[in-house]
């Protein structure tokens, strides 16, 4: 269907814009968040690949995954008729009548590149400290293509069949969050554990790095959230206010969890804290009230803290639980929706708002149907690679650390 351009709000169209360069500004936090955590051998390593990620997703976006995200009416994939970014002069697939877009397909198309660009960098932090720099370029751009498009397609696009089914995800619980970390703890298995793990020295080598990371993420979320509302209006400002809060509250939950099991309450537990919180509440963002958010934000930091410790009792090394933070927070706040879901706010009515079982139902059919295609596509993705290149690198290369053995340059120099 052509897109009427007289239906354009510039206010809209400025919020949209803006939101998009809010995104795009939590990869370079995410690189820090992730890079203050890792050993001082692996720093600009950890930062290198989530700078990556913003170069090869924003190339493969135009050519051929926004199409396979957003074109087309069929329920599990786009299709083809957009790659290159071609019939920018049509309205995006689905949205029409009352869902009909007010900004134009172009703009759009760059706000949902964001997300696009970080969902693979989230899968960095499990696979910190081991994978071969050209393993790891092979894996994100076929997993960028293969897994984050049709998930995009099947939950964002209103032709998907997750979307078509009822399921609820305002800004990316399952299609960012549960999704990337899905897909870390398969690569986490598949790169099997790091040399001393888990007995080893592996405290973060730079927790400023680690707080300020936090706090860009913690900025760039609002245009995450509140800027998926697609318009400058009242459903922004819902998704604003839920999402502060629910990370405020998420980072008193989960020190509230390390002082009483640990004795003391962190700095990186308050990072960590408030992240898990942005995590959880970006599903629900529009579709809770601030009751609601604060709900979701102390089950997160309660949650995602003891699931840090589920890595040690499994044996798998997800380096940064990323799986502990992203999947379990992203699952968790898509599952609340059917409990606290508010038509008053957006969407249909959870359980606790006189709802039926039926959302609840719908969001743990997305959840499981994410989860599992993320994980088993991932797995496979990364057995591919590892016919054709060497996934992880050398225990000699382990031990001298990425920074050189893989870009010949040291973060530091004290002389």
């Amino acid at each position: 269907m052509p897109f009427d351009f007289r239906t354009i709000n510039s206010g809209d169209t400025a919020w949209v814009l803006s939101s998009a360069a809010l995104v795009l500004l939590m990869t370079p936090g995410l690189a820090f968040f992730y890079g203050g955590m890792v050993r001082v051998e692996n720093v600009l390593s950890m930062i290198m690949q989530n700078f990556f990620c913003i170069g090869i997703v924003s190339v493969l976006w135009v050519l051929v995954t926004y199409s396979l995200a957003f074109g087309g009416a069929n329920g599990l994939i786009g299709g083809f008729d957009q790659v290159g970014l071609a019939h920018l002069d049509r309205q995006v697939a689905g949205y029409t009548g009352p869902a009909a877009q007010t900004i134009p397909p172009v703009v759009f198309v760059c706000f949902q590149l964001m997300f696009a660009v970080i969902t693979p960098a989230l899968i960095t932090g499990a696979s910190a400290d081991r994978f071969r720099f050209s393993a790891f370029v092979m894996f994100i751009s076929l997993w960028s293509v293969l897994v984050y498009g049709p998930v995009a397609h099947w939950v964002f696009s209103p032709t998907g069949w997750l979307y078509k089914h009822g399921a609820e995800d305002f800004a990316g619980g399952t299609v960012v969050h549960a999704n990337a970390g899905a897909a870390a703890i398969a690569i986490s298995i598949v790169l099997g554990r790091r040399r001393g793990w888990p007995t080893g020295d592996f405290r973060p080598h730079n927790v400023p790095f680690v707080l300020l990371g936090a706090g860009l993420l913690w900025f760039g979320w609002f245009g995450f959230n509140a800027g998926s509302a697609l318009s400058a209006g009242r459903l922004a400002g819902n998704a604003f206010i839920n999402t502060n809060t629910a990370a405020a509250c998420a980072l008193l939950g989960w020190i509230i969890v390390e002082r009483i099991r640990d004795g003391m309450a962190s700095t990186l537990g308050a990072a960590s804290g408030a992240v898990a919180g942005l995590v959880a509440i970006t599903p629900a963002a529009g579709y809770v009230t601030p009751m609601g958010s604060i709900v979701i934000g102390f089950l997160a930091g309660g949650a995602c803290a003891l699931a840090t410790a589920i890595k040690g009792k499994v044996g798998i090394d997800d380096a940064l639980d990323v799986g502990a933070v992203h999947l379990v927070g992203g699952a968790l706040g898509a599952l609340l929706i059917g409990l606290l879901g508010c038509s008053d706010v957006g969407g249909r009515d959870g359980l606790f708002y006189g709802g039926d079982a039926g959302l609840l139902r719908e969001q743990a059919v997305a959840v499981v149907a994410v989860v599992a295609y993320s994980f088993v596509a991932s797995l496979l993705i990364a057995g591919a690679v590892r016919l054709v290149h060497r996934l992880r690198v050398t225990p000699d290369e382990e031990v001298e650390g990425l920074d050189t053995t893989q870009h010949g340059e040291v973060a530091y120099r004290l002389w």
